[in-house]
């Protein structure tokens, strides 16, 4: 019998090819539903290609969604074999990346060319999946002038919605949705996780994170120190939230209530929470930051490959706790 996850996606640019081979092993083993899936980036493009595959043709349709989307995006890109293992990127896009220090998107790109519009518009039916997504989905972007976070949720999705997800302002212009400009969700959410426990039933949350929770080395060049903050920030907010979790889940367990007063719906639902992780810190923290920007299926497949291994080791030694125990320690890994 099916038991039901939700699902948190990380963003990670290339790295959320991890992500890929951890949904794929979740598919291919067929023994949980999804109920909600939350996703950043490119754990909402993720998201998208588990929601249209499952509603196009079932767990084959979704494992065939995202092996589409990822074998499209890597392209005709080159690829040099003896830089696999770091990801390299191409030279070109290296001297691009330096020249966003001093040039703006519309200066870097006039004609605002933005090949993943191209591949979403023509992958996904988003007028269907507004009306018959089987599951929720959360896609996380930042308003550009207040910072706030913005949750699309599946009767607004549309290409803007997941462009604006992903949207580097350094590299590309604001995505604009309804007068209103929005960057990488990254900024404000990576991934969000309280839609999850708001908006679905389902007490099983398995995050899959592609940014390290703790470093090994302390960065001292004036480059690797620029790249630290950045991941940083990119974390900071959701390791706030999962503090969150874990500070409610301890007032609870030392609730001052006694014990014949029954606990509100909230406070129920906060005890039943139970937390799972799909990590692949140790293998991505030890590639340098410029390889999530690496477009190449060799790069992909490979990630791929670690993803599915990861998601079966976890399976492996966690699938009977499930619907019966948390796996995850927020108390020692958020608080």
């Amino acid at each position: 019998m099916s038991r039901t996850l939700n699902l948190a996606l990380q963003g990670g640019g290339a790295h959320g090819a991890f992500t890929w081979g951890v949904l794929d092993a979740l598919l291919e083993d067929g023994e949980f539903d999804f109920e909600g899936v939350s996703g950043t980036s490119a754990g909402a493009m993720n998201a998208l290609c588990l929601a249209h595959g499952l509603m196009t043709g079932g767990r084959d349709g979704a494992r065939e969604a995202l092996a589409g989307f990822w074998t499209t995006v890597a392209g005709d890109a080159p690829y040099t074999p003896s830089a696999e293992a770091a990801g390299n990127i191409a030279p070109a896009l290296k001297m691009m990346l330096q020249w966003t220090d001093y040039l703006s998107p519309e200066q870097l790109n006039p004609l605002d060319l933005n090949p993943l519009r191209d591949v979403l518009a023509a992958q996904f039916d988003f007028e269907r999946l507004r009306r018959d997504s089987p599951v929720k989905l959360f896609i996380a972007a930042t308003h550009a002038n207040s910072g706030k976070l913005r949750i699309f949720r599946n009767e607004e999705l549309s290409v803007d919605a997941l462009l604006a997800s992903a949207c580097l302002p350094t590299v590309h212009r604001s995505i604009v949705i309804d007068g209103e400009p929005y960057w990488d969700g990254g900024y404000s959410a990576n991934p969000a996780v309280f839609p999850l426990f708001y908006h679905c039933s389902a007490a099983d949350i398995l995050l899959v994170l592609l940014t390290p929770l703790h470093y090994s080395e302390t960065p001292v060049s004036a480059a690797d120190i620029k790249v630290r903050l950045r991941e940083l920030a990119f974390n900071s907010t959701f390791l706030r939230e999962m503090r969150m979790f874990a500070h409610m889940r301890e007032q609870l367990g030392d609730s001052w209530l006694p014990d014949w007063l029954p606990l509100g719906r909230f406070e129920r639902r906060i005890g039943r929470l139970r937390f799972h992780a799909i990590a692949g810190d140790a293998l991505l923290g030890e590639m340098p930051a410029h390889s999530k920007l690496a477009v190449n299926l060799p790069f992909f497949t490979k990630l791929r490959d670690q993803g599915r291994a990861h998601a079966q080791a976890w399976l492996a030694t966690h699938r009977t706790q499930v619907g019966r125990s948390a796996t995850l320690d927020l108390m020692q890994l958020f608080y």
